[in-house]
C-alpha cells in the first residue's frame, strides 16, 4: 500500500461499484464545497488494472474523485493497494453501509470546534455547503444545558419547537425544570412537558407599530429566534409589559381624526361605544375608528358608527353644533392612554381588599357606623354571597351570634360578641377584588368610612410601577421632585429606589373614595326597584281597584306594606351619605 499523487481525470470508474444511483444535487454541492475549503481528507482508494492495462481503477472515492475534477484540481493524493479477487465489489459495500452520519451534538461541537480555531460562521457555513442560518442554528445548542445535551445525544431529540423554547431559556431555569423532569436510565425525556414549563409569552417585532425611539424608551431589547421561518422577522421580547406600552403610546399618538383606543373583551374582540354599529365595509366621512391590540400585541383597528343625537325639545339646529363638540371631547378623552394596565387594576383591587379587611379589623368603628356598614353591605354585587377572604359560599362568621344565644332563651346578644361578629361577617362580604366576589362601589364607600386608606400598602414597587404608563411615572416622579428620564425603565428605577426607604407611594386610583356618578348610579338603582314594586302594589292596568286595608299603627304587631322598599331606599342613603 502507497500513497501517490495522481490526476484526477487518469482515474476510471470500477464496474463493480455497488453506489449506481445518483446522488443528489444537494449532497454534490456539499462535497464540492468541502473539497474547495479544505481539499480532499480521506484519499480515495485505487489499485491497478488487472486485464493488462496500465491504468488504475477506483476502488473507494468515485464521488471524491468527481468533485476534485469539478474543482478542478491537477492532483490528489490517492491510497494503491493490491485488487481483490473480486474486483472490490464487497470493499465498496461495505465502504457504503457502514458510515454513520453526524447527530446534531457532535455538529455542534465540531462547530464550535472550529469557532475557537478561528472559522466565522460564514466560512463554516460555506465549507459544508450549509445555510448561515443553520450554522447559527446549531450554535444555539450552546445555551442548553450540558444533562440535557448528554440526553440529546443519546438520539434522544426534541423536534425544533420545542428545542427552540429550551435553547431561550436560562440555564437557571433549565436546571430545575430538568431536575423535576429527569428522566429515568434509559428511558426518553418528556420533551413536551420540559419546553411546556420553560415557554414564556414572545412579543414579536414584526407586530411592533413603534419605532426605535420608543424601543429605546421602554427598554426593550429584541433577540433572534433562529428557528423562526427564514422569510420572517424573528426578533422578539419576552418582556410582555414594556412591549404594550409601546404599543399604547403608540396608539395614543397615532390616532386618526375621529378616532379612540377601545377596549377588548375576554374573547379578544373590540367593545365598541354603546349604541356604536360596527362598519365592516368601506367606512364614510363620519364614521369613527377604534384602535386596540390583539392577543398577540399588534394593533388592530375596527370601523363603527354611532347614532344621530337627537336634538332636545326647544333647541335648534346649534344642538349638532353641540353634539359634535361633545363627540369631539369624548374622542379627545379617549385618546390618552389609561395610567393603570389591566393587570395594575387587579393588583389595585387586592390591595384595597387587604386594607379594607385589615381596617375592619383594627380600625376603631363606632356601632352607628357599623350598623350602617352591614346595611350597605347588602346592596353588595355579590349578593350570593362569594366571598372576597376565602372560597366558602357560607360564611363561617354567622355562625359568631348564633353561639351567643346558644344558651339563652330570651333572644337578647352580649353587645361585645354582635360587634366582633359584624366585623367578620364584613369581611367576609366586602371585596375589592376583579371578579365575581367584588361588592362593587359599597365596599369603596365602606373604605373610605372607616380610614382604610391608611392601610393601604406602599405601591412604589418594580411590580406595580410596570403597570403605569409614561405619563403616569412621569407624574410620579415630579410629585416627589425627580426629573423625568428619556427612558421609561430608568424612571421607574429611579421611583422603585426613592420609595424603597420611608416614603410611600399610594397611586390615585387606589384610593377608597368613590366616583360621585357610581353612588348616583346606586341611588338610582334604589329608585327604580321603588318603582317597580309600586308599580306591582297598583296592579296590572288598574284591574284591581279594592282599597287598600287601613293599618294600625298603634299595633306593634302590625307591619306597613311599604316599610320593605322604604328600609332598602334607606340602605342606599347611607351609601350616598
Amino acid at each position: 500500500m502507497q500513497i501517490l499523487k495522481l490526476d484526477p481525470r487518469a482515474l476510471k470508474d470500477n464496474p463493480d461499484d455497488a453506489r449506481r444511483s445518483k446522488s443528489s444535487p444537494q449532497a454534490d454541492a456539499l462535497l464540492l464545497a468541502t473539497v474547495k475549503a479544505v481539499g480532499i481528507i480521506q484519499p480515495p482508494v485505487i489499485s491497478p488494472e488487472t486485464d493488462g492495462g496500465n491504468g488504475y481503477i477506483i476502488q473507494a472515492g468515485h464521488r471524491r474523485v468527481k468533485q476534485a475534477i469539478a474543482a478542478g484540481l491537477e492532483e490528489i493524493d490517492v491510497l494503491v493497494t493490491d485488487a481483490a479477487n473480486d474486483n472490490g465489489a464487497m470493499r465498496s459495500m461495505i465502504e457504503n453501509i457502514a458510515r454513520e452520519p453526524l447527530n446534531a451534538i457532535d455538529q455542534w461541537r465540531g462547530t464550535e470546534r472550529l469557532a475557537a480555531l478561528g472559522w466565522t460562521e460564514e466560512a463554516i457555513a460555506m465549507a459544508l455547503a450549509l445555510p448561515v442560518r443553520q450554522i447559527r442554528k446549531l450554535r444555539l445548542l450552546a445555551n442548553v444545558l450540558p444533562a440535557m445535551l448528554d440526553q440529546m445525544a443519546r438520539g434522544d431529540m426534541p423536534n425544533e419547537q420545542q428545542l427552540r423554547t429550551i435553547a431561550a431559556a436560562s440555564i437557571d431555569e433549565q436546571k430545575e425544570v430538568w431536575k423535576a423532569n429527569k428522566p429515568k436510565k434509559g428511558d426518553i425525556a418528556a420533551w413536551w412537558q420540559i419546553a411546556n414549563a420553560l415557554s414564556k409569552t414572545r412579543m414579536y417585532a414584526r407586530d411592533a407599530s413603534f419605532g426605535d425611539d420608543l424601543r429605546q424608551a421602554y427598554g426593550i431589547e429584541w433577540a433572534e429566534d433562529l428557528f423562526g421561518p427564514a422569510d420572517e422577522d424573528n426578533r422578539y421580547t419576552t418582556n410582555v409589559e414594556a412591549f404594550l406600552g409601546a404599543q399604547q403610546e403608540w396608539m395614543t399618538a397615532n390616532l386618526p381624526k375621529k378616532g379612540a383606543i377601545v377596549e377588548v373583551n375576554s374573547w379578544g374582540q373590540p367593545e365598541l361605544p354603546k349604541k356604536a354599529e360596527r362598519v365592516y365595509g368601506k367606512p364614510g366621512k363620519g364614521d369613527h375608528t377604534g384602535l386596540y391590540l390583539d392577543r398577540d400585541g399588534k394593533v388592530q383597528s375596527v370601523h363603527y358608527r354611532m347614532p344621530e343625537p337627537k336634538a332636545a325639545k326647544g333647541q335648534t339646529g346649534s344642538a349638532d353644533g353641540d353634539a359634535t363638540a361633545d363627540g369631539d371631547d369624548a374622542a379627545a378623552a379617549a385618546k390618552s392612554r389609561p395610567d393603570v394596565t389591566q393587570k395594575g387594576q387587579d393588583m389595585i383591587g387586592d390591595f384595597r381588599t387587604d386594607a379594607l379587611h385589615e381596617a375592619l379589623a383594627r380600625a376603631p368603628i363606632e356601632d352607628d357606623t357599623l350598623m350602617a356598614l352591614l346595611v350597605l353591605a347588602f346592596a353588595g354585587m355579590n349578593v350570593r354571597v362569594d366571598s372576597g377572604a376565602n372560597d366558602r359560599v357560607r360564611s363561617q362568621a354567622v355562625q359568631a351570634p348564633c353561639g351567643a344565644t346558644s344558651t339563652r332563651t330570651d333572644a337578647s346578644f352580649d353587645l361585645q360578641t354582635v360587634r366582633v361578629a359584624a366585623r367578620a361577617m364584613l369581611v367576609e362580604v366586602l371585596s375589592c377584588r376583579r371578579g365575581m366576589s367584588n361588592s362593587g362601589v359599597v365596599s369603596r364607600i365602606a373604605g373610605a368610612a372607616i380610614g382604610a386608606d391608611g392601610y393601604l400598602p406602599n405601591m412604589g414597587t418594580e411590580d406595580f410601577l410596570l403597570c403605569l404608563s409614561r405619563q403616569a411615572l412621569e407624574t410620579a416622579a415630579r410629585e416627589v421632585s425627580l426629573e423625568p428620564q428619556p427612558r421609561v425603565r430608568d424612571t421607574r428605577t429611579a421611583l422603585v429606589e426613592h420609595f424603597k426607604g420611608e416614603a410611600t407611594f399610594i397611586h390615585p386610583a387606589a384610593l377608597f373614595a368613590p366616583d360621585p356618578r357610581e353612588i348616583a348610579d346606586l341611588i338610582g338603582h334604589a329608585d327604580e326597584l321603588d318603582a317597580e314594586d309600586g308599580a306591582a302594589d297598583g296592579g296590572a292596568g288598574g284591574v284591581d281597584t279594592a282599597p287598600t286595608p287601613a293599618v294600625d299603627t298603634d299595633d306593634p304587631s302590625r307591619e306597613a306594606p311599604n316599610e320593605a322598599p322604604d328600609e332598602l331606599e334607606a340602605a342606599y342613603g347611607i351609601a350616598a351619605e
